[in-house]
């Protein structure tokens, strides 16, 4: 799935929109006053249906005869689309925004569930092309001086590269949810923490990946899974693995002189 483009004013419609009904401000079951949308954000009636029409593909609002255009209750949302996740992140950042910390490890525990199993299956598939992505994202991970942006990349770029690996078309889609926590953390640990150097962690995988062993390839993922739960923990004041959200508790201690890109 493609995120939705936010170019232009319908772009800007939707993101507004997105995010006051994420936020609550416009809350589930409020019917909307179109005109005044209109007059307020000063578009088009057109503009504002569109653009309406794309939160109704993710299942955030509905239009009924009678009573008019309508937020739907939060459990019709499509809370794993990849524009949904950025919209709330968009709503508030940083240490202090407990909204914010609960999605970013509601995210940490489906990384849990999937990002193991697809390095198992990654150890199994791998093809040399798949090691050639793995190794030039591991290589700009340890390139210094590009700042927090290309660190976020690089770690992207290695998640990525590992779910591809797998062969399976299925969970190659599921890069849009884990990118959208991935990256969010990233910025937020980059911008906080003076970390190891990620490189070794994520060169476990990959070595594991490579020997075509995957329970080593599983064993090194969970570590480095661990490994950033507390980096989160750390930055948020939290309690550690042991807290809220928190690891696998299979990786143990083994990550915890790793670096602050997971």
């Amino acid at each position: 799935m493609t995120p939705y483009a936010r170019r232009g004013v319908h772009g800007q419609t939707v993101e507004t929109l997105a995010r006051r009904v994420l936020s609550g401000e416009i809350p589930e079951g409020a019917t909307l006053d179109l005109v005044s949308l209109q007059r307020e954000l000063d578009v088009s009636l057109t503009a504002l249906r569109e653009s309406l029409k794309v939160l109704a593909a993710k299942g955030m609002v509905d239009a009924r005869q009678k009573r008019g255009t309508f937020v739907r209750a939060r459990s019709d949302w499509n809370l794993l689309d990849a524009d949904v996740l950025r919209w709330q992140f968009a709503g508030g950042t940083g240490p202090g925004n407990g909204t914010d910390l609960t999605l970013l490890r509601d995210l940490g525990e489906v990384r849990s569930i999937i990002e193991p199993a697809a390095v198992r299956l990654a150890a199994e598939r791998r093809t040399d092309a798949d090691l050639d992505a793995l190794e030039a994202a591991l290589s700009a991970m340890g390139e210094t001086g590009g700042g927090a942006a290309h660190a976020v990349e690089a770690d992207l770029g290695f998640h990525r590269a590992l779910l591809a690996a797998t062969h399976n078309e299925l969970l190659e889609r599921m890069e849009m949810v884990i990118e959208s926590g991935l990256a969010h953390r990233d910025e937020i640990v980059h911008s906080t923490l003076h970390g190891e150097n990620p490189v070794p962690s994520h060169r476990a995988v990959l070595d594991a990946v490579r020997d075509r062993d995957p329970a080593a390839a599983e064993r090194a993922m969970r570590a480095l899974l661990d490994q950033a739960v507390r980096d989160l923990d750390r930055v948020h004041g939290g309690t550690g693995a042991g807290g809220p959200g928190g690891g696998t508790g299979t990786g143990g201690a083994a990550g915890t002189e790793e670096g602050s890109a997971r």
